[in-house]
């Protein structure tokens, strides 16, 4: 039977008023398997108006109330961690055991981390220069979270817990790509009965449903994951109004290998960095940059690794890849290598579509793709690909790493791999990135500032970061006489 999705607007289930529905596909298949409400602008003024309803009340609950309703949300969602993770898998083509293990379990880390990070927002008092000045920081109201489909539920946490922790009401969209996860959680919230208005999910697609929460006026904040096409539009229209807005955008990421990187793990990262989830994470590293000395070592035994890679069902324990999110994203990815191709790049290993056996010969598969040869200004190094694709560059010297690594329009995240920490050090401040790993990658503390530079985004997410784009500050100065 066909799925059939809800929105979740005044605590209550919907579909969209004009009752339209979009197709939704298991990328693991291309068959359709569920339907998402396909709402407009009623839709998300409805919403506005059930979130502007019970601003009053949420705004003004204690701290330690907000987070039990975070963490009550977190319980539950913990309790049903293999639906959600089976859902995720399904919706986004991921591997069952990603979703299980790593993403599911981050959402839940999320609720948790921001319930408690609620009862620890403090404002600051000075005195002594010019009477007694405090700091508030109140919520700002109705706010707007737009999140994407390469990391559905992970994501959507990421930025609705911060925005209910900090005492605002919720208008969230998820990717209409991958909307299950979303609408589960929605359910969810119904079920231990979180307050009616204060989270509210509208399903449909960006340019209707995340363009009229972009424009609504009562919406004071936008918090958005996503492209940065979309993300320069979307600036664009907060502009006008002055409407705060948070913009965590591509990557073209670069890894940085020199000579005397330390091997234990080095490989296995290296791989995971470049092919986890396909290739579908903003922070994936996209661009090897190899010491020449130690060139042909790494990328020999990367290749080598890469062609061991087993890619199909996503059910499928033994398979560590599964398919790209979409149809039109496959042949995004695929006309991407026929491009590196054109350029002069030359295919080390994939390059090709694949078509597992079985229920997944009809799915959106891609073999892991390595690719060498290719300039630092090449189409194929400049542009996010977002798929299971890695191109590799040799330097001679750290200024020449520095100038590789920099060489993008974007500035999201990078790794350096070595022995000397000094050197990690100095690259570490001079690499244009918001993010730089040292012999690691995709560690992350909850507490840390995350965001990018350049085309990669505005403003950082995480921590107290979050906390304070979510509330409006205000200092109160008190003459003492």
């Amino acid at each position: 039977m066909t799925l059939r999705l809800s929105q979740l607007i005044g605590g209550q289930a919907r579909p969209a008023l004009s009752e339209a529905w979009l197709d939704v596909h298991e990328p693991a298949t291309g068959t359709r398997y569920a339907l998402c409400p396909d709402a407009d602008g009623e839709d998300v003024a409805a919403a506005f108006e059930a979130a502007q309803a019970a601003f009053p009340a949420w705004s003004t609950l204690p701290p330690s109330e907000r987070a039990r309703w975070l963490d009550r949300l977190a319980d539950a969602l913990e309790t049903r961690i293999d639906d959600f993770a089976a859902a995720e898998s399904r919706d986004a083509g991921k591997p069952l055991a990603l979703a299980r293990d790593v993403e599911i379990p981050r959402a839940v880390a999320n609720l948790r981390f921001f319930a408690a990070a609620a009862t620890q927002f403090a404002s600051e008092s000075h005195h002594g220069q010019a009477g007694l000045n405090y700091t508030l920081r109140q919520p700002l109201g109705v706010v707007g979270c737009i999140s994407p489909w390469n990391l559905p539920l992970y994501l959507f946490t990421w930025k609705i817990a911060p925005a209910l922790a900090a005492g605002n009401c919720v208008i969230g969209k998820p990717s209409e790509v991958t909307p299950v996860t979303a609408w589960m959680l929605g359910e969810l919230a119904r079920e231990i009965g979180f307050p009616s208005g204060v989270l509210n999910i509208v399903q449909g697609l960006g340019p209707k449903v995340g363009q009229a929460i972009v424009d609504h006026p009562g919406i004071k904040a936008i918090s958005f994951t996503g492209s940065t096409a979309v993300g320069t539009r979307i600036a664009t229209s907060c502009a006008g109004n002055l409407k705060k807005v948070s913009l965590e955008l591509g990557g073209k990421n670069a890894t940085i290998v020199f000579a005397d990187a330390p091997r234990t793990q080095l490989f296995e990262t290296l791989l995971r960095s470049a092919f986890q989830n396909s290739g579908q994470i903003c922070l994936c590293g996209s661009r090897l940059l190899i010491e020449r000395s130690a060139y042909a070592e790494v990328r020999d035994e990367l290749v080598a690794r890469a062609k061991k890679l087993h890619v199909g069902d996503p059910l499928d324990a033994g398979n560590q890849q599964g398919a790209l999110v979409s149809k039109a994203h496959h042949e995004k990815v695929m006309g991407h290598i026929d491009l590196a191709r054109a350029e002069g790049g030359k295919l080390l290993c994939g390059g090709n579509a694949v078509q597992p056996p079985g229920r997944c010969e009809g799915g959106w598969f891609i073999a892991p793709t390595i690719i060498e040869g290719l300039g630092p200004y090449t189409r194929t190094n400049s542009e996010e690909i977002f798929g299971p694709v890695l191109t590799l560059q040799a330097f001679d010297d750290e200024d020449e790493a520095l100038a590789l690594a920099n060489a993008t329009p974007y500035g999201l995240a990078a790794s350096l791999w070595t022995s000397d920490l000094r050197r990690a050090h100095r690259l570490a401040g001079r690499i244009d990135a918001g993010i730089v790993w040292i012999n690691t990658w995709l560690e992350r503390d909850l507490r840390t500032p995350f965001g990018g530079m350049k085309q990669s985004g505005l403003g950082r997410e995480g921590g107290q970061e979050a906390l304070r784009f979510f509330t409006e500050t205000k200092n109160v100065c008190l003459n003492l006489g």
